[in-house]
């Protein structure tokens, strides 16, 4: 059992989405007490972009400098700031999508989180407002974001295995999940036999690497997410971000609560109507439950 959430806003691009997510996530910690996650999205940068790097178990400061060295030999570091044990770059280019692979090889220990235009991912142990107390989610003001808070049933309790999982290589693509994907080797062995790579054994990282697949070979967001619908076995109910929006879908049984409201300036999803009153108290949200095999999007 695990606790989903989203926000968009249709218009701005300073809506209080890291206030939003983090009441939301918070709301619902009793789903998922283990760790907590977020993908911001703020506006498009026109040159460079945002990695997430964590730093380990270890000595973060001599990690943090050992990457901060490497990623200085693959490219230019525009900009660089620690938070706790994990580190925040502005980089000139990703090398075609091999600039995290790269630094993961010449710094064992390190996992790069993220690499987006607009997106970047914040996730580690404990819940939505420890992880705003260390990183300052709630400051953060975007276009949109999705959130978890995780009871780990299938794989180990640490950070890589935390969610949001990061559609590695394709930059700003992002899935949180709740559910259990049944035929994830069968898909996972699928997708590295088309070259692409996954950074841990977390059954939903394939559905952030699946939608990305079918994103890349020019298919629409509502096509991968209906796919998604026939291909996916087990029980699921995901949400998925990208630069210019977000979708949901829900698996043929619908075992998994997930519920959606919009009004004329923002769309609210999350497990339980808890999690939208608790961001949006005052607004006239309706939440509606997303039905069996449904799918919805929303992009700017």
């Amino acid at each position: 059992m695990c606790g989903i959430v989203g926000v968009f806003y249709k218009e701005t691009d300073a809506g209080l989405v890291g206030e939003a997510l983090v009441r939301m996530c918070q709301a619902l910690f009793r789903r998922g007490p283990d760790s907590a996650g977020f993908a911001l999205y703020g506006p498009r940068r026109e040159a460079g972009l945002v990695v997430r790097v964590h730093l380990g178990r270890g000595d973060p400061t001599a990690t943090a400098a050992e990457v901060l060295a490497a990623a200085r030999s693959l490219t230019t570091v525009l900009r660089h700031e620690r938070w706790e044990d994990s580190l925040r770059l502005e980089i000139s280019d990703d090398l075609e999508g091999k600039f995290a692979d790269l630094l993961e090889e010449r710094v064992p220990g390190a996992t790069v989180f993220s690499v987006g235009r607009s997106m970047e991912i914040v996730k580690d142990l404990g819940a939505a407002e420890d992880l705003d107390r260390r990183y300052g989610i709630g400051a953060f003001r975007g276009t949109h974001g999705i959130g978890h808070t995780r009871m780990a049933t299938e794989s180990r309790v640490d950070v890589a295995h935390s969610h949001p999982f990061w559609a590695r290589p394709y930059p700003d693509i992002a899935v949180v999940h709740n559910g259990t994907i049944t035929n994830y080797h069968q898909l996972r062995r699928r997708l590295e036999l088309k070259g692409h790579r996954f950074a841990t054994e977390n059954d939903s990282e394939v559905i952030a690497v699946y939608i990305a697949d079918r994103l890349g070979a020019g298919e629409s967001l509502d096509d991968a997410l209906r796919g998604s619908v026939k291909d996916l076995d087990g029980t699921f109910a995901y949400l998925v971000s990208t630069e210019r929006g977000v979708g949901l879908a829900r698996d043929q049984f619908a075992t998994k609560p997930l519920l959606w409201a919009e009004d004329e300036e923002l769309v609210v999803l999350a497990s339980e109507e808890i999690a939208v009153r608790a961001a949006f108290p005052d607004r006239k949200l309706v939440p509606a439950e997303l039905q069996a095999k449904e799918v919805r999007w929303w992009l700017r």
